[in-house]
């Protein structure tokens, strides 16, 4: 019987050895710096998106590593939204988060992956905040702002001229355009908007993907 236990260990401890090997070997090793270059699916903004919304993306240029594509075009990437601030009236542009969490590789399985958002390419005015993956809205422009008091300044000036003769034009002037001004800042900053076809470029944070293992759903209890 003493014989028994050590050879019981060892056994043991090849079968450990191995699935830890094997675990490895399911990694995809990546260059340091590694580019990934995505293609929204979907929508996002602070209009239409709540923290914790799933956004997908699919790959647009292949990843290569010792030679050999590893990642290729159309692989999915999922991820969600963090962070979700509306634009304000009076100040502050809207903001939106978002990371990326997993990539999905035909005929290989799902892997986790942890990177930086470096930059987005869009032409609706939003832009990339931080690395951290937040977009800000464009706003208000002060061309927009300007032609909206100019607007309110000309009707204040067409109203003190009928009202009070020549003078009165340069008060409805003053008038018009505090009108204006008022008019522009009463009407929502815009926030961030991102269609279908916006094109993320990430950074890896890791010389590697590891095999994403998903948590399994939690029973629910007996009745």
């Amino acid at each position: 019987m003493r014989g028994t236990i050590p050879i019981a260990l060892t056994f043991t401890t090849l079968f450990l050895t191995s699935a830890i090997w094997a675990a490895d070997t399911a990694d995809i090793a990546l260059p340091a710096g590694t580019q990934l270059v995505v293609k929204l699916t979907n929508t996002l903004s602070t209009k239409g998106s709540e923290e914790g919304d799933p956004w997908v993306g699919k790959v647009v240029e292949p990843v290569f590593s010792g030679g050999q594509e590893v990642v290729p075009p159309d692989s999915t990437v999922r991820g969600h939204v963090t962070l979700v601030k509306p634009a304000g009236r009076a100040t502050g542009r809207g903001e939106l988060r978002l990371v990326a969490e997993t990539i999905s590789v035909p005929d290989q399985g799902t892997y986790t992956i942890v990177a930086q958002l470096q930059k987005a390419d869009d032409n609706t005015g939003t832009k990339l905040k931080d690395d951290e993956g937040t977009f800000e809205g464009p706003g208000k422009s002060a061309k927009d702002a300007a032609k909206e008091a100019g607007i309110g300044a000309a009707v204040g000036a067409g109203v003190g001229s009928i009202a009070h003769g020549g003078s009165g034009a340069l008060y409805g002037v003053a008038i018009g355009a505090v009108a204006g001004l008022a008019h522009s800042i009463a009407k929502k900053h815009q926030g961030p908007l991102l269609p279908p076809g916006t094109e993320f470029t990430f950074v890896l944070d890791r010389t590697f993907l590891s095999k994403h293992v998903p948590v399994p759903p939690s029973n629910p209890p007996s009745q």
